[in-house]
């Protein structure tokens, strides 16, 4: 869709510079750094106490330039965002610190550049929760990432949403801000965050606290969003170019639809991955040539909820946000900013203020390329300027925006990428259906249909934030978790156990459901498990398990779809993040306590030919060592007597997996191998065999 023209001239900064990563920050970049995480739903990302999220401000490692906005969040290598900004701008500035009087006031944090001693400084941040996560336990350990990421100051029980981060900031221009950062775990809205932003004239403009009262003038508030999709694509290695990884060939886009208009209510940006020109196939999607996986599927952008029209009139207004001009992720406004440099200020505070372009960034594009298109080395970002408002001592601006990311579903994506893969390789022709229900034999088209399925995706997206927040978030709300979760390896069977959810008692409380993923805890789960409330049970026998394979778990309360606020009839269910594992569990044989005669080394021979058969794909180069006693250690050496790996099995079982790696961590090459067991009691034994590669 496109935007409403407004009547301002566009002002372009494309600028071409060498491209600079976060080493040249300032030597503020890393100081007084806090992080905490919103990850309860399908969505998670960090925030910073410095008030926004500047480029590797989490790491500062320059691997990893696309952090935060993960979605699909279970799956590695789903990060969207590369960096944010938050400016407040005003004019004819007396300077408390200076002693100067500037024609522009701008101060910045973002998108390379944070400055919590002088521009943004942090008071307060803290996290406040409904309630705590679960305990999760695998083999009696803790076996939860919310563990070290899920960090709750305060527990109420009250709050709306499922965590609620609350950062306050004073600023060197005597704007004091309180950002509230919300996630929802609901079904419904848990792909999006609430950013709920006010901000007050406190005179407060330093460290200490000192109080200057002042009208300001021309005051503008500035977001700037840099997207990059194809992480995994990246990572993995099937990427068409490495700036795919800082957004290079990232398309924005704007939508301004009638505000007044009950059906839309949508003033949003939202960006996606542009086909990149070095691809070798058609590249919608970022597929893999090799097997047709999809890297970049994404649709990420915001919609503004409301924006105050005056601190005397806290009504929405709809021509905010007043400026949407796009602007080169690496062009001169975007760099640091010495806060005394009048010359630094007026650029920004003119791009603050630009107005909306005559054509999107997606316009100008068109039908071509994205990463060729301008003269930005660093691609271009999306930016939202609120203004101009005037706040005298004691005024205030309200501002409320939603984030999110949506696109096709990482199941629905597998399933496009193999169908496009096969009539691509000439391996095969399934059926290919477009989205409209017809199909087609263009293996191209079929695949960019899909993957542009995510505009109304994130449309949707938005327009479910818009409802949340005008309900004044008085969402349905699913049950809560179990807040134990146990799961148990044992001998022919894996034992989980849990806690009564604490909603078990309420009317819509309808059972639990458990799922369960083979080899690793990023992939796809099945559901084991389902009891309703005419057979509530607290514990389940996962019968089904094989020997030598790794077994990740969730468990979900779920209700009997009542209250569904979108899909009546469809089960609201607590968030499977809540409780996922992140430590195996498997099938365990008892000890051989009377003889060493009953070990053995499975598979043997090991043959990488046959390795899918063997402990399948989600662990191909495993072999184990089954029959063995409580205690022993086993050595590992080649045919020629060099050791090259030793295990102590001391977990009492009969079983023991090793990965086919050397104590140096190289994969061993085929030849023949001697195991080599001792027990603590002298007793030995040794196996022969064969890996072949």
């Amino acid at each position: 869709m496109k935007m409403t023209k407004l009547n301002f001239k566009p002002l372009l900064f494309v600028f071409t510079i060498c491209f600079i990563f976060v080493a040249a920050l300032s030597v503020f970049g890393q100081a007084g750094k806090e992080i905490k995480w919103l990850r309860v739903g399908s969505l998670r990302s960090w925030y910073a106490n410095w008030g926004s999220e500047i480029e590797l401000g989490r790491t500062n490692n320059a691997a990893q330039q696309q952090d935060g906005l993960a979605w699909p969040a279970q799956f590695r290598y789903q990060d969207c965002e590369v960096s944010k900004a938050m400016w407040i701008g005003t004019t004819n500035f007396s300077d408390p610190i200076s002693g100067e009087t500037y024609p522009y006031k701008v101060i910045c944090v973002g998108p390379r550049h944070a400055d919590p001693n002088y521009q943004f400084i942090p008071v307060e941040f803290k996290m406040i929760g409904k309630f705590s996560h679960p305990t999760v336990v695998v083999d009696n350990l803790t076996a939860t990432d919310n563990a070290l990421n899920d960090v709750v100051d305060e527990i109420d029980p009250n709050l709306k949403a499922d965590r609620m981060i609350i950062n306050k900031l004073n600023t060197e221009i005597g704007i004091t801000v309180t950002r509230k950062l919300m996630a929802f775990s609901q079904p419904n809205h848990d792909n999006y965050f609430i950013y709920d932003y006010v901000f007050k004239n406190t005179g407060i403009y330093d460290v200490k606290g000192n109080v200057v009262s002042k009208t300001l003038t021309g005051v503008y508030f500035y977001f700037l969003y840099r997207y990059g999709t194809g992480e995994e694509a990246f990572k993995l290695g099937w990427y068409p170019s490495n700036n795919i990884n800082w957004g290079r060939n990232t398309v924005n886009d704007v939508v301004w639809e009638d505000p007044t208009d009950p059906t839309y209510k949508l003033r949003a940006e939202y960006s996606w991955y542009g086909p990149h020109s070095k691809s070798k196939v058609d590249d919608w999607g970022c597929p893999n040539p090799q097997d047709g996986r999809l890297g970049g599927v994404q649709y990420m952008g915001n919609v503004v909820l409301h924006a105050d029209k005056s601190p005397a009139d806290h009504s929405d207004d709809v021509s905010q946000p007043s400026t949407t001009m796009y602007v080169g992720s690496d062009s001169p406004p975007t760099q640091a900013i010495d806060q005394f440099n009048s010359s630094q200020m007026t650029d920004k505070y003119l791009l603050m203020s630009a107005g909306h372009p005559d054509k999107t960034h997606a316009e100008e594009v068109g039908d071509g390329f994205a990463d060729l298109w301008g003269t930005d080395p660093g691609g271009y970002s999306q930016g939202e300027g609120f203004g101009p408002y005037t706040l005298e001592p004691g005024d205030s601006i309200h501002i409320v925006i939603a984030e999110g990311v949506a696109g096709i579903s990482r199941r629905k994506s597998m399933e496009v990428g193999k169908n496009w893969y096969e009539w691509y390789a000439n391996v095969g022709q399934p059926t290919l259906i477009l989205p409209d229900g017809s199909t087609t034999t263009d293996e191209d088209e079929y695949k960019r249909l899909w993957v542009q399925t995510g505009v109304d995706s994130i449309f949707r997206t938005f327009r479910r934030a818009i409802n949340n927040y005008e309900n004044g978030y008085d969402i349905p709300q699913p049950p809560q978790p179990p807040p134990v979760f146990q799961v148990k390896s044992g001998g022919d069977k894996i034992m989980l156990s849990w806690d009564p959810s604490p909603d078990e008692g309420s009317p819509t409380f309808d059972g639990y459901q458990i799922f369960r993923a083979i080899g690793r805890p990023d992939t796809l789960y099945d559901k084991i498990f389902s009891c309703d409330k005419s057979n509530i049970v607290h514990s389940f026998a996962d019968k089904t398990a094989r020997r030598g394979f790794n077994y990740y778990y969730y468990i979900q309360s779920k209700d009997d779809g009542s209250t569904n606020d979108f899909h009546p009839g469809v089960p609201l269910v607590s968030s499977k993040f809540y409780t996922m594992t992140n430590t195996p569990a498997y099938l365990r044989k008892p000890a051989v306590k009377t003889t060493l005669d009953s070990i053995r080394v499975v598979p043997n021979p090991y043959d990488i030919r046959a390795r899918m058969l063997q402990f399948e794909r989600d662990a191909p180069d495993r072999l184990a060592f089954f029959g063995l006693p409580p205690e022993c250690t086993i050595k590992i050496y080649t045919e020629r007597g060099d050791l090259i790996k030793t295990i102590q099995h001391t977990d009492g079982t009969g079983d023991e997996l090793w990965d086919s790696t050397t104590s140096s961590g190289q994969i061993v090459v085929s030849g023949l191998y001697i195991a080599y067991f001792e027990t603590p009691d002298g007793r030995s034994i040794y196996r022969k065999f064969i890996i072949i590669r």
